[in-house]
């Protein structure tokens, strides 16, 4: 096959694997060790889980996802097709996101197995497994790829969610979710998940500025201004072999200014604890731009590949 014959995304593979064999035909002529240059469409070993997730995801739920719902079916479809020829591969989802039951049309078609889908379940429903099917159904999937207990914000939360943790295990002994997880809104909260050895996924808000970080007060909507307390508990999750996930990273969309989002990006691709970052799109023009941005970042950062 030759690259007039290919579509978008073969002919974005193509020139991937070329570039690739280039690089590594001129190191090997010149007897230099090889490097190789990581992209936002990069699919990466998500900590201990045994999957792997694209660097950059698709978060379908700005404002609990009235911004994507706002657009209509046709082009959330259109973003979320769109996202996928760039190589975005990770799209999050919740029960309470607007968007829910538009996922399962979003993604038909596209090979199950190249999709990586986070969902989350919040509240405390009394049949938790019943919900948990209940997401199989709406995404039309026999399984989620990582399902969250979503906004945590007290500690001790461990306690008073074992059931719903106990019937996530089980889920996973189903093999109706492979990874479990628990995204959190408070530093009391991320840290009780960092301790607990129940948590394999964490999606943990994150940027330079301090916008809308996890603060001290244990409650959703008062976030903290302080980053460092977050990076202590980051590091300690990649100690654990922990899969991580950074969000808020253009400020819950307060990041206007281009000149924030892009240290808020450089921030998030200099840490080596973050597998992946979420952002909430809402344009092609959005995507395209955080995927040169961190495509940017990254090409600053070479990796050498091992000998």
């Amino acid at each position: 096959m030759t690259p007039s014959h290919l579509n978008r995304r073969q002919f974005l593979e193509w020139t991937a694997l070329a570039a690739s064999t280039l690089v590594l035909t001129s190191c090997s002529s010149t007897g230099t060790k090889p490097t190789t240059r990581r992209t936002a469409a990069d699919q990466i070993a998500l900590g201990n889980t045994g999957l792997r997730i694209s660097r950059i995801g698709f978060g379908t739920g700005s404002n609990s996802g009235q911004v994507q719902h706002a657009l209509g079916q046709q082009e959330f479809n259109r973003l979320i097709r769109h996202a996928y020829d760039q190589g975005v591969t990770y799209f999050d989802c919740a029960q309470s996101y607007r968007t829910f039951d538009w996922m399962a049309d979003a993604i038909k078609g596209l090979p199950r197995e190249r999709v990586f889908i986070q969902s989350k379940i919040g509240g405390k429903p009394e049949k938790i497994l019943e919900n948990i099917d209940r997401h199989r159904s709406v995404f039309k999937t026999d399984y989620i790829d990582s399902m969250l207990i979503h906004c945590m914000v007290k500690d001790g939360w461990t306690d008073e969610w074992k059931r719903i943790m106990d019937a996530f295990d089980e889920a996973k002994d189903k093999k109706w979710i492979l990874s479990k997880g628990v995204s959190c809104h408070s530093l009391p909260a991320l840290r009780n998940a960092t301790t607990s050895p129940w948590t394999q996924v964490h999606l943990v808000r994150v940027n330079p500025q301090g916008k809308h970080v996890d603060g001290m007060d244990e409650t959703w909507n008062k976030p903290g201004s302080q980053i460092s307390p977050v990076l202590e508990e980051l590091r300690k999750m990649h100690a654990k072999g922990r899969g991580i996930i950074g969000m808020k990273i253009i400020g819950n969309g307060d990041f206007t200014n281009p000149e924030d989002r892009e240290k808020s990006i450089r921030f998030a691709m200099s840490l080596p604890e973050i597998h992946s970052i979420v952002i909430g799109f809402k344009s092609t023009a959005e995507i395209d731009e955080a995927i040169q941005r961190v495509n940017s970042a990254l090409a600053e950062q070479p990796v050498k590949l091992a000998a």
